[in-house]
């Protein structure tokens, strides 16, 4: 299972990810979504989860994306309610030992 999440705060709406899988798509508000099953929105992202074989597909998209408001990652199972990204625990831990 592979998670694809959109940082809407940092898409630009240039829709590059549009021409390398079609499950992205132009939202109401002039920016990039995911057109399938199961997605939601929360805290300026817009995150979905994949058990398929367009894992790639999902990858060219996020390479294409100028401004790289797109991630894909690997979910383990019992991890799929998790929403964080690698980056954002990154910049979490990097924080807190900033903070002793």
């Amino acid at each position: 299972m592979y998670r694809v999440t959109i940082d809407t705060d940092a898409c630009d709406g240039i829709f590059a990810c549009l021409t390398r899988d079609d499950r992205f798509a132009e939202g109401e508000d002039g920016l990039a979504t995911l057109d399938a099953e199961g997605v939601r929105r929360e805290d300026g992202r817009v995150v979905a989860e994949f058990e398929d074989d367009r894992r790639t597909d999902a990858e060219q998209a996020a390479e294409a994306c100028p401004p790289g408001a797109i991630s894909v990652e690997t979910v383990e199972d019992g991890e799929s309610a998790r929403t964080e990204t690698v980056e954002d625990e990154a910049s979490a831990t990097a924080g807190a030992v900033g903070d002793e």
